[in-house]
């Protein structure tokens, strides 16, 4: 666009030539291929379908996976597997992410977006087909999660900058939308998605993405086209292994966070994690000095002078965050607290979570699209602002409804959270992509989906540290309490209220009775005098931790509700009051200017 990028355009007259050149190409694709755009659009949101659903399927199905391979999660040996299991994915398409892009930048975004889905389709298959059992079915499905991952990677990297090469301006608001509303979307459905084939078979999980691949696989390589700018040149390797080093490290650091370290509740005192999250931080740091310095950066840091890409990227990490502890501390209520009080079993809740979150899905799929639209027409500020300030006002109203809510008033609350995530993630997409050079779109949709990836990751570490701290101080007394008053011994009791409280998080994350997973190895439950039926039924545990956990809960949203004010400020300041220029104008201004 005319006067909106910081590099690449020619110095005379404020015009970026790559984009000159990408948007000639179009129209001679358009003129030939008149629907080719309505192609990108479906292949790309089917693309990001399948990875976001992916994303979120294995949160659900956890129990029903280790189940199949014969591991008890909850086992202090196995909580790494579980960990991983839950992080690999996202770990590996966080940081991986920005290299596809700058690669697509280089190779061709279409060639590196189509081999994406070929790794992602292959990596299905693998984790379809595990032919172990115990420690080792677990490994095997960790590696191929990663490797699944450096597929989603691909995808996710070059989407949004097809869409960006394929659609004119005027239109560029609404065809992001729909791809962004499909990735968010997305990692909503996997929770239904996964609860659904859990029920089934624990493959079915892995095996329900193969078809889908094949299809967008065979479909991608005979449909599009790569006519999106190039930037020819050699990979800047210290910058790449210095920014996969960091953020893994920082990444990984924050997520054990959540285990405890010695007599702490939380693993925020013990040396290896402060160690991975500062070296993580200092690798980073040393990522930016290198890319400053070298003639041919993987990530151009003189983007984030441009205010809105920097404030919009900005917006979106908090967005990300936001909703990624929204998503975790949604599963620990419903299927902890609310769906055994409500006479459902614990092994039940997984499905029934995914079902009942359906409102926060259907209202960012009906936000998503209109936003867009109306953002080409009238331009971004107004709708990403009016969306953050949405979302946070949802966050404050999730906390003043009591635990054991009426279902009507959440099902509304849950529809205006995602109401307003939708009205904030179309537009800003848009405002992002539209705010750099050609050359650069397959970089900066890495970066975007860094900030979306490594938002979830770092949210489910910030978001149960925060729940645990929240949890430490009412819950021992009320455990111990509640255990003795139901024939408990008291030194059992006391021992068990004083373990941290990540085992119960865990437990009621997974769909486990939490209660049996504490009492039981120790025999107590079969102890004479031990009212078993009572510490074991729907009803003990959810009233027991039902105070406790709205302590927790204030400072998890009222925390949400400040990164969404954040983000409304980020977003005001990075949006444009009015929307892009005609391309018809670029085009004349060039050929006057001989370009």
């Amino acid at each position: 666009m005319i006067g909106r990028h910081p590099v690449a355009s020619a110095p005379s007259t404020g015009i970026d030539p790559g984009e000159i050149r990408t948007v000639r190409r179009r129209l001679r694709v358009d003129r030939d291929h008149p629907r080719y755009k309505w192609v990108a659009l479906s292949n790309t949101t089917l693309g990001m379908l399948m990875v976001t659903i992916n994303s979120s399927i294995v949160i659900i199905s956890l129990p029903a996976i280790f189940r199949g391979i014969g591991l008890n999660p909850l086992s202090p040996g196995n909580v790494s597997y579980l960990l991983w299991l839950l992080m690999g994915f996202l770990l590996a398409s966080a940081v991986l992410v920005v290299l596809f892009g700058r690669l697509g930048d280089m190779f061709g975004r279409v060639r590196i977006y189509n081999l994406g889905f070929v790794v992602f389709t292959v990596s299905a298959v693998a984790l379809f087909l595990d032919p172990f059992d115990g420690g080792g079915g677990a490994i095997w499905l960790i590696v191929w999660r990663v490797v699944q991952g450096v597929g989603g990677a691909m995808l996710m990297a070059n989407a949004a900058a097809i869409l960006t090469d394929a659609f004119p301006v005027q239109r560029r608001g609404f065809a992001l939308g729909i791809n962004q509303v499909a990735a968010v979307a997305g990692s909503f459905l996997g929770l239904v998605i996964g609860g659904v084939l859990s029920e089934w078979d624990w493959k079915a999980v892995f095996w329900v993405s193969v078809p889908f691949g094949i299809v967008g696989t065979v479909w991608s390589y005979r449909s599009l086209h790569d006519f999106g700018t190039r930037t020819p040149g050699s990979l800047d390797l210290p910058g790449t292994i210095t920014f996969a080093l960091g953020l893994t490290a920082l990444l990984t650091g924050i997520t054990y966070g959540i285990q405890p370290y010695g007599d702490s509740t939380t693993g925020w005192t013990s040396p290896w994690v402060l160690g991975s999250v500062f070296g993580g931080l200092a690798l980073l740091v040393l990522f930016c000095w290198i890319e400053s310095r070298v003639e041919q950066p993987m990530f151009q840091l003189s983007l984030f002078r441009n205010r809105a890409f920097g404030l919009g990227n900005l917006a979106s990490l908090m967005s990300s965050v936001g909703r990624g502890g929204l998503q975790f501390m949604l599963i620990v209520w419903l299927q902890g607290i609310w769906l055994p009080l409500h006479g459902y079993d614990f092994e039940a809740t997984p499905l029934w979570a995914g079902i009942y979150l359906l409102p926060l899905t259907i209202g960012f799929l009906a936000a998503g699209p209109v936003a867009g639209w109306l953002s080409d027409k009238y331009g971004t500020r107004q709708f990403a602002t009016a969306g953050m300030l949405i979302t946070a006002a949802t966050f404050v109203m999730l906390i003043v409804i009591p635990v054991d809510f009426d279902y009507g008033v959440f099902a509304l609350i849950v529809f205006l959270n995602g109401l307003g995530s939708g009205m904030f993630a179309s537009p800003n997409t848009a405002e992002v992509m539209n705010s750099v050079p050609a050359s650069q779109r397959g970089v900066t949709s890495g970066m975007r989906a860094t900030l979306f990836n490594g938002g979830t990751a770092l949210s489910m570490g910030v978001f149960f540290s925060l729940m645990i701290v929240g949890l430490s101080g009412p819950l021992p007394d009320a455990m111990n309490s509640g255990l003795t008053e139901q024939g408990v011994p008291s030194n059992v009791a006391a021992q068990v209220a004083g373990m941290p409280p990540v085992g119960s998080l865990f437990a009621a994350f997974l769909g486990y009775n939490p209660i049996e997973e504490l009492l039981g190895p120790s025999g107590t439950l079969e102890h004479p005098g031990v009212h078993t039926e009572t510490l074991t039924g729907q009803e003990f545990f959810p009233h027991l931790i039902s105070g406790p956990f709205h302590s927790g809960l204030v400072v998890v949203f009222l925390g949400a509700a400040i990164m969404m004010l954040i983000g409304a400020v980020a977003s005001w300041f990075a949006g444009g009051a009015r929307p892009e220029p005609d391309e018809a104008a670029e085009l004349a201004a060039a050929q006057r200017a001989g370009i």
